[in-house]
């Protein structure tokens, strides 16, 4: 029986939505066909008939959870205030977003993996990250002030998974977004010249 391009898309996209959240928990390498065809309901052997290659699966799915975080990262209308950024931080730096890495960014649980992978899956990500500093940067006023806060805000979720308790965890995270309030506020009053 054939199926209707229709299907093959909204199967495809149920691949992708699966093996999204089932990588960032379990991780790529770690992952095989098998158990991200399973993780949509579908065999392992339907595979190939959606992607060339796993490695295909691992770009798509990075273009399609990045640009899931960038939507994310930019709620709460317009402008770079520091309403903005504390809304941001509340969505990322959490004890919620430590504890299910399935339901969040995908760069704390995958970035190892991705410096592996080959050149075009680095592309990938590579795109989706600098789409993602425009817009933060257009926000704050300073592309270096948004690859500083993508950078320590990644790098706080990923300390925080690492250790066995939830109150240091819960200190990384305070201490990743003390650090940029403070540093984005006393910027933000140079450049007012009020400093």
């Amino acid at each position: 029986m054939r199926y209707s391009a229709s299907h093959k898309a909204a199967t495809r996209q149920r691949v992708l939505e699966a093996s999204g959240a089932l990588v960032k928990r379990e991780g790529f390498a770690a992952t095989g066909v098998d158990q991200l065809m399973g993780a949509a309901g579908l065999t392992g052997g339907a595979f190939y008939s959606h992607f060339d290659s796993k490695q295909a699966l691992l770009r798509e799915v990075i273009a399609r959870e990045l640009q899931r975080s960038r939507e994310l990262l930019l709620l709460d209308g317009e402008g770079g205030d520091g309403a903005w950024l504390a809304g941001m931080l509340d969505r990322y730096l959490t004890m919620g977003h430590v504890r299910h890495p399935e339901t969040g960014c995908p760069l704390p649980s995958l970035a190892a993996e991705i410096a592996r992978a080959d050149v075009e899956t680095r592309t990938a990500c590579e795109d989706g990250l600098v789409a993602m500093q425009r817009d933060i940067a257009g926000r704050l006023g300073s592309g270096e002030a948004a690859w500083g806060v993508m950078s320590q805000c990644v790098g706080a979720l990923m300390l925080a998974r690492t250790v066995a308790s939830q109150d240091v965890a819960r200190e990384i995270l305070a201490g990743a977004r003390d650090m940029l309030e403070r540093r984005l506020g006393e910027q933000a009053v140079d450049a007012r010249g009020l400093k």
